[in-house]
């Protein structure tokens, strides 16, 4: 690793890359700054006799200002303070052997440290890892962790990308939260954002060039990945992917919009980024998700051994809409372009992508590429995330407003889709806690970020009310945190016994036809406002949905006498699909 301190026999080396300046010293607390040595191409060294872990320390530049290691492993008092000597390896691994699940098994489900109890730390989320293997959970995705200014936050303001923020615990406590999660054959995906930094605490660009005007993105300039003095940019982002893959033991990353990584290089950022983790992790089972919100099915495609070379999957937004749309009848925003034709329903299962090209009303231009050579298995469904319900006004769930027939539906229809699910901490057993959009910077960009909300939603419901939920007020983040105490009540149990039903039989019947898939797997027919959808299989197995996700009984053509029923939510009647049924089947070839 080129950035962060190196523990040596007798000291450390601290080092920073400052090219915007000839001198830079180091200050360990309570000491006198020293003098770091220019060692060439803007970096400087010096090795402190007697410092070690747990040793504070800042850089001070030639102006007086101080500023953490950009490469910091803790920051015990926020991003404004000093950066704190780490010992990664000597934390005592109990699971060596772990080398991850093959993608087929995946279930994944996404969680916010901070809510996700009410300690809101790495070392009690422990605690909850048995109610999640019980459930039938294979893969924990976390929110982003990289350190961010305030007591709470989201973490996609994230300044200091090494270090775990302070309130959800020490390095070495979300190390003990892998290792746990590995001990009950979970994998530990995470959250990283790669596309811009938060504008709080990064005090980069001081002394050395992490922007460039060449790219523009919602955030401001783009980052320097391609212009004067890249290479360390680059450098900076890519090992930090191998930092937590190598170091921390994840499973694999997440990485937020990519859509907004802009790189004129020879070789993307994203493809060395994914070649060199892949590399990094020969011999263990590593996957690497992305958000695309311009639906880029390029980077997901796969090989001659239908591998995936690149990215292993995407959010599909896609299938969330089509199925949100169906279960509430909300036509607002960009759900518009969702609604009116269940073919979209029909797409969105058997190929991917609704939009593939075609002119999206919403965005007023066109959305995609096609996605129907791409196996299933590259898309990742849901019917809840930290995004679709945060950019409600309120940051409401649907099952707070909508029929538990309505949700159930949907529910059966995306966890036993090829698709690989991913469920939102508190789903499972129907939490109606609400999880809006929060953070806690300094009052003037907290004022921004009321003003800035109000405009870029201004055309979904809500965002236009004077009382608008203020999302830099403590009582959002509270409002926000599960309350596991509700595990009890009789509606919890009946949901939670739901989501585990579907996922025994999604990991008894359904996972393990899913190696090795090509693509066009998927056909799809309508009956007025019903859908059926038949995917052949590993094995020449066909796999077969009947829905109805409307309030009213539908006509759809009766199921083959062959077919092996293994789920049914709802019933048929003499060619009539009773109101928001949802029937699988499996037959072979």
């Amino acid at each position: 690793m080129m950035f962060g301190p190196i523990l040596t026999d007798d000291g450390v080396l601290f080092r920073l890359w400052a090219p915007f300046h000839r001198r830079v010293s180091v200050k360990l607390e309570g000491a006198k700054p020293l003098e770091m040595r220019p060692v060439g191409d803007g970096w400087h060294h010096c090795e402190v006799s007697g410092a070690g872990p747990g040793t504070l320390y800042q850089f001070v530049l030639p102006d007086g200002l101080e500023v953490p290691d950009p490469a910091s492993r803790f920051q015990p008092r926020d991003v404004h303070g000093p950066s704190e000597v780490i010992d990664l390896a000597s934390y005592g691994w109990s699971r060596e052997a772990w080398t991850g699940r093959p993608w087929e098994e995946i279930v994944i489900y996404e969680m916010h440290i901070g809510s996700f109890t009410q300690e809101g730390r790495f070392l009690p989320a422990i605690e909850r890892l048995d109610h999640l293997r019980q459930l039938g959970v294979t893969a924990i995705q976390i929110m982003p962790v990289s350190d961010f200014p305030g007591r709470y936050g989201w973490g996609y303001d994230g300044v200091l990308p090494y270090a775990p923020d302070s309130s959800y615990g020490r390095p070495e406590n979300l190390m003990a939260l892998v290792d746990a999660a590995h001990h009950r054959g979970i994998c530990v995906f995470l959250d990283v954002v790669y596309n811009h930094f938060g504008p709080d605490g990064n005090y980069m660009p001081a002394y050395a060039p992490l922007f460039t005007e060449h790219h523009k993105t919602p955030w401001g300039n783009g980052i320097n990945y391609d212009g004067e003095d890249s290479g360390p940019v680059r450098e900076f982002v890519i090992q930090n992917a191998l930092y937590w893959i190598t170091e921390f033991r994840l499973d694999g990353l997440r990485l937020d919009a990519v859509h907004a990584i802009n790189d004129d290089s020879q070789e993307h950022l994203l493809h060395e980024l994914s070649r060199r983790v892949r590399a990094a992790a020969a011999g263990r089972n590593v996957h690497l998700i992305v958000e695309n919100e311009d639906n880029d099915s390029d980077i997901l495609k796969r090989n001659a051994e239908r591998a995936a070379p690149l990215f292993t999957a995407q959010w599909n937004d896609d299938i969330h809409h089509v199925l949100h749309v169906a279960a509430t009848g909300e036509t607002f925003g960009y759900y518009a372009d969702y609604a009116g034709d269940v073919a979209k329903l029909g797409r969105a299962l058997a190929a991917g992508f609704v939009f593939q090209g075609e002119h999206m009303p919403y965005r007023g231009r066109p959305r995609g590429k096609p996605s129907a050579e791409l196996p299933p298995t590259a898309f990742i469904s849901f019917i809840q995330n930290h995004d679709q319900i945060g950019n409600r006004a309120l940051g409401d769930r649907m099952v707070a407003s909508r029929p538990k027939d309505a949700i159930k539906a949907i529910t059966a229809v995306y966890l036993l889709a090829p698709q690989v699910p991913m469920m939102f901490m508190g789903e499972e057993w129907g939490a109606e806690e609400p999880f809006p959009y929060f953070c806690d910077f300094n009052e003037d960009l907290n004022e921004k970020v009321r003003k800035g909300r109000r405009e870029e939603l201004s055309r979904l419901p809500g965002f236009d009310a004077e009382d608008l939920l203020d999302p830099t007020a403590h009582s959002a983040f509270a409002s926000a945190k599960l309350d596991w105490s509700k595990l009890a009540d009789a509606s919890s149990v009946d949901m939670l016994g739901f989501y585990k039903t579907l996922l025994e039989i999604r990991h008894r019947r359904i996972a393990p036809l899913l190696q090795g898939l090509g693509g066009k797997t998927g056909v799809f027919r309508t009956a007025g406002s019903a859908v059926a959808v038949d995917w052949t299989l590993a094995g020449g197995v066909q796999l077969h949905l009947l829905a109805n996700l409307t309030d009213q009984e539908r006509s759809i053509s009766s199921q083959n006498k062959n077919m092996e029923q293994i789920f049914a939510c709802g019933s048929i009647n003499r060619g009539r699909l009773a109101p928001w049924s949802v029937i699988w089947s499996i037959s072979k070839t």
